[in-house]
């Protein structure tokens, strides 16, 4: 995602960014009539066309299983976080959201501890998840979200549109890292001079053997290959500079576009207007199965990462309850059922049976799309519940869902898993990093301007900016940290 944005539905279907609509208001706050208690509920991403109509199926089965119906409101992605922040502050009474500033909010008392009520009242669906989701998502010892149960690890993908590599008899097969790609970057560029060989924009951000403290977008991590108790700056590592200085030739070479570090418009999966790109995959992405599936094209990828769950993956997508929800365990069986009935998820997650979607006779878990199945009809998997349930596309075979298995079962964690840093004696530093960040990330990272003469003034700009002291006690709580596992 960069990279292809992860709200692809995760069962084999088309992908989908969930985004847009309008927020509630305390007009709409959670209430109870004729013994039905109504929930009001937050989710990141676009209305569905058809909402009224899932939202009433929904709602439906909803009532018949705990007596309760959600109030679904959307908001945007562009709008998500202010607002967000200013309902929290408000202390506006709401129920149930997709995680905002999960960490920051939780650590301030926004959000229901469900150490106890998520066993509780989701006792089906909370049994499914994978130990990582536990620990990424822990503060503190405390759980305050319920995730959703989806690509448990991540790896970074070089992906590729297998037209051009049909049309050039281009060979990928020995791809492992950025520097073996070059090759082929090259006989394609040759070729075809006018379409971006390495197609990447503002948002890249250079990937490396490493796991993120606070996110890629800092220089904090620790080294996978490396001492991994030690934090460390990954534009000082010696590797990465060969990445980056790889980076700046291919630019050099025309192999990444000039605009690259300024482009935010992007390059569509679909069509013929790229070779190579990043992507992100994981388990519940079937390979390229559900990249393919976005493209409307067939894609090739090869992995340049290990598979590896993280905190960040952990929690890629939580559910929150309001601290100030009066409706706590409601709300939490809520979470429970949308996580644990088929019926009521993949009808939100594929759209209307029938008409997007049938089943396959003879086989209770596996789907085919119809013509009325389109991007605007449905709700999607990465963000709205336990992907464990969803069923599956007929493209996809038994074969692939025990590999998937199997593939979670030997994906590493990585070192920094459950660590959540406390920013609260460093804000200022942290502050003046992310602007120290914000004018060399983009221009190292698309090789725009020369590593071996910006990285020095980056290093020595991030020291003014107060980078030992972030360091200094990021080491100390992870060293902590480091105490509690043993």
């Amino acid at each position: 995602m960069n990279k292809w944005k992860k709200a692809a539905v995760i069962a084999g279907a088309t992908a989908l960014t969930v985004g847009l609509a309008a927020c509630g208001s305390n007009d709409n706050a959670s209430g109870e009539a004729d013994g039905v208690t109504t929930l009001l509920m937050y989710q990141v991403g676009d209305k569905p066309d058809n909402y009224d109509q899932l939202m009433e199926i929904a709602n439906k089965r909803i009532e018949e299983k705990i007596s309760a119906k959600i109030d679904l409101q959307y908001i945007s992605w562009g709008d998500w976080n202010q607002k967000m922040s200013t309902i929290i502050a408000s202390g506006e009474n709401y129920d149930l959201s997709f995680a905002s500033d999960y960490v920051a909010n939780a650590q301030k008392g926004a959000y229901t501890d469900l150490t106890e009520l998520a066993p509780e009242y989701a006792k089906e669906a909370y049994e499914q998840l994978d130990e990582a989701y536990i620990k990424g998502n822990s503060i503190d010892g405390k759980l305050y979200a319920f995730p959703v149960n989806g690509n448990i690890y991540a790896q970074q993908m070089l992906t590729f549109n297998k037209q051009y590599l049909d049309k050039y008899d281009i060979d990928i097969s020995s791809v492992h890292s950025y520097a073996d790609a070059e090759e082929v970057l090259k006989i394609f560029h040759k070729n075809e001079p006018g379409i971006p060989a390495f197609a990447i924009g503002q948002t890249f951000e250079l990937s490396g053997n490493f796991d993120y403290i606070i996110g890629k977008e800092y220089p904090f991590a620790v080294k996978l290959d490396g001492d991994t108790t030690k934090i460390v700056n990954q534009y000082a590592d010696k590797e990465q500079m060969e990445n980056f200085k790889l980076m700046h030739q291919w630019y050099t070479d025309g192999l990444i576009p000039a605009d690259a570090a300024t482009n935010t418009t992007g390059f569509p999966l679909e069509g013929n207007t790229w070779f190579m790109r990043e992507e992100t995959q994981g388990p519940m992405d079937y390979g390229d199965t559900i990249l393919t599936n976005a493209a409307g094209q067939e894609l090739v990828s090869r992995p340049i990462t290990i598979p590896l769950k993280s905190t960040a993956q952990a929690q890629m997508a939580n559910f929150v309850i309001s601290n100030v929800s009066k409706n706590k365990e409601k709300a939490m069986e809520f979470l429970g059922l949308l996580n644990s009935d088929p019926e009521l998820l993949n009808g939100l997650v594929y759209g209307v049976e029938g008409e997007a979607w049938e089943k396959i006779e003879g086989e209770d878990n596996k789907i085919k799309l119809l013509d009325g199945y389109q991007p605007n009809n449905h709700m999607a998997a990465w963000n709205t519940g336990n992907n464990l349930i969803l069923y599956t596309q007929d493209t996809i075979t038994d074969e692939m869902i025990k590999e998937r298995d199997e593939n979670i079962a030997a994906s590493e964690s990585s070192p920094i898993l459950g660590f959540n840093f406390k920013t609260d004696a460093v804000k200022t530093e942290i502050t003046n990093i992310a602007n120290v960040m914000n004018r060399y990330k983009s221009s190292l990272a698309t090789g725009t301007i020369d590593p071996e003469v910006n990285i020095p003034k980056l290093l020595e700009d991030l020291k003014t900016a107060g980078w030992d002291k972030v360091c200094e006690e990021m080491q100390q709580q992870f060293d902590e940290f480091r105490k509690t596992k043993k």
